[in-house]
């Protein structure tokens, strides 16, 4: 480190390794009192003389520079220190901290100084006494800061800097300090320090204080954190412009080219297909074209055998034309593909689906839709409403929705395909309804993380360590299904939690219930979770089959994580016409 030359005429060039030493009288004066960077090389220059207290230092020179070196600094008129390495040494010497033998050396002149270990022990001690006092003072100086007590802090960092000087003089000379020249400044301190005891700056007021800083900061950390949290669901569930254009632009489009919907008189080609148990049947439930869309194409282009792969897409009627447009105007390599709405099937009523039921409950909607509801004590998450949404809860009535399908997949849209999934249909499910793989790898994923095990139909019916599993990617007997009536076990469960006291967030929770007994573990690789929202080891990700953006940072999002996002990118066509159109990007 190079310094301007200092007041005696020197210019350093410091080595300082980490030794043990006892602190010095200048250490940490700059930080205490502040100083500017023409004083620098003086305040270092002060701070080396301290050095003397705790042990000494040696200079280095160059041997080219035929210049001598020594113990001092500054004070004898034949050493120069110019461009020299100034070495701290505790209270080992030289040739015992670096393994130097003990010969002379032409050029070395080494000079006895103080004894600092004796002074500092001793009783009568003016040094020791100074550097209790200023010790103390640095404590006090924190606490007025604190207090805002600005004059009395800048008093004390003023009397700590006349201490420190007295010191630094007693070091430049090498003899103790006497009580006669350190009087004043003893006694000035001592006043200073009585009157900060007097302003109650002592421990237990310090303690309370600082409890009291820390509780304010904890306020403002949770208010923080609520906020952010806050945002972020509202980052998460907003649409972007680009997919909301795309939606109106493919709406305008179905109803303006007949044909586009010259398609609909092919689906009776395809009919047989949607029943044909033969074939690999796969479902996703979504109102995100885009999304859907990756999660086919990615199916059929990693598919071995596309031809025999059928995709049944259940949409709102809102986004029911443009899905259909979509899905007409582009091919997927021979994938079948169909397309419905869900306000299509007459059997979903109020009468029959709980959910629907309970959102004809005031309570329910004030729960999920007014902003003021409990003073804010429930978290955003858990009054999100597409939780009541039937694009989410649909995946409890699949058999009413397929009624001759035997066999089927089901893919959330926020997934990509890696893999030829053709052999989980012939995944032998030992009598269960529902394959999936187990996410409690960690305790975090078992029952108990997702229940209210202080009621007593919880308690009483489930295993607070059985293991979770995950929504997303999911095999389902049907058959099975139908003997088991599992809808009618997700009904009765989803009954009972009409005041959410057995849950409170979305559609994994009734599913544990619903499927507990009833699910068979996978092979982890099948279902790579956690590119939504943390990160994922870059081997599970080469492997994975299905790899899931489960989280808020969805790879449509501004917030998705950027480095899964070209996992995602990769199966969509960005040169559309449609998509540059909307500047879907």
């Amino acid at each position: 480190m190079e310094l301007p030359n200092s007041p005696l005429g020197l210019s350093f060039s410091v080595f300082a390794p980490r030794f043990d030493r006892r602190p010095g009288p200048l250490e940490n004066e700059a930080e205490t009192i502040g100083f500017s960077a023409a004083s620098a090389a003086e305040v270092l220059e002060r701070v080396l003389v301290d050095a003397l207290w705790t042990g000494g230092f040696v200079a280095h020179c160059p041997i080219e520079q035929r210049e001598p070196a020594g113990i001092g600094i500054g004070v004898d008129q034949d050493v120069h220190l110019r461009n020299c390495v100034i070495v701290m040494l505790g209270r080992c010497s030289f040739a015992e901290s670096y393994g130097v033998s003990k010969r002379s050396y032409r050029h070395d002149r080494i000079r006895e100084g103080l004894n600092v270990t004796e002074e500092m022990l001793s009783p009568d001690s003016v040094a020791r006494q100074l550097s209790e006092q200023i010790s103390l003072a640095k404590a006090f100086v924190v606490i007025a800061k604190e207090s805002n007590n600005l004059q009395f802090a800048w008093e004390l960092s003023a009397q700590i800097r006349n201490s420190q000087i007295l010191l630094s003089n007693a070091a430049l000379r090498r003899t103790p300090l006497t009580t006669t020249e350190a009087e004043t400044a003893i006694r000035d301190m001592a006043l200073l320090l009585f009157q900060a005891q007097q302003l109650h700056y002592d421990s237990s007021t310090m303690i309370m204080r600082l409890k009291a800083r820390i509780q304010g900061l904890e306020e403002q950390m949770n208010s923080v954190s609520e906020k952010s949290s806050k945002y972020g669901q509202i980052a998460a569930e907003e649409i972007p412009k680009s997919l909301y254009c795309l939606g109106i632009s493919l709406t305008t489009e179905w109803f303006r080219n007949s044909n586009i919907q010259q398609e609909l008189k092919e689906k009776k080609q395809i009919a047989a297909k949607l029943s044909d148990n033969n074939l690999y049947h796969f479902c996703v439930f979504s109102d995100n074209i885009l999304a859907t869309s990756v999660v086919v194409n990615s199916t059929s282009l990693n598919s071995k055998n596309p031809d025999t792969v059928v995709f049944h897409l259940v949409t709102d009627e809102v986004n029911y034309a443009a899905m259909k447009a979509w899905f007409s105007l582009n091919s997927f390599n021979g994938v079948t593909v169909d397309v419905q709405k869900f306000e299509d099937f007459t059997w979903l009523n109020a009468s029959y689906v709980p959910v629907l039921k309970q959102l004809q409950d005031s309570d329910t909607q004030n729960y999920y839709f007014s902003g003021n509801n409990d003073n804010g004590k429930t978290p955003i998450k858990f009054r999100n409403p597409k939780y009541l949404s039937m694009l989410n809860h649909l995946r409890f009535y699949i058999p009413e929705v397929f009624p001759v399908l035997k066999k089927l997949v089901f893919l959330d849209d926020d997934v990509v395909v890696q893999k030829d999934l053709s052999a989980l249909f012939s995944k032998d499910l030992n009598g269960n309804v529902n394959g999936a793989v187990e996410t409690c790898m960690e305790t975090f994923h078992r029952y108990h993380k997702y229940l209210n095990y202080s009621h007593p139909l919880i308690r009483a019916h489930f295993d607070p360590d059985a293991c979770g599993w995950a929504f997303g990617m999911n095999v389902f007997d049907l058959v099975e299904w139908r003997k088991r009536n599992v809808t009618g076990i997700y009904h009765y469960w989803q009954e009972k939690n009409v005041d959410r006291t057995l849950w409170k967030l979305g559609t994994l929770p009734p599913g544990l219930l619903t499927f507990y007994g009833l699910t068979e573990p996978l092979d982890p690789m099948w279902h790579v979770l956690g590119l939504g929202y943390t990160n994922v080891d870059q081997q599970l990700i080469e492997k994975g089959a299905v790899l899931h953006y489960n989280g808020n940072s969805k790879p449509w999002l501004k917030i998705g994580m950027e480095k899964y996002k070209p996992l995602w990118d990769k199966y969509i066509d960005y040169g559309h016409p449609l998509l540059q159109q909307c500047n879907v990007h």
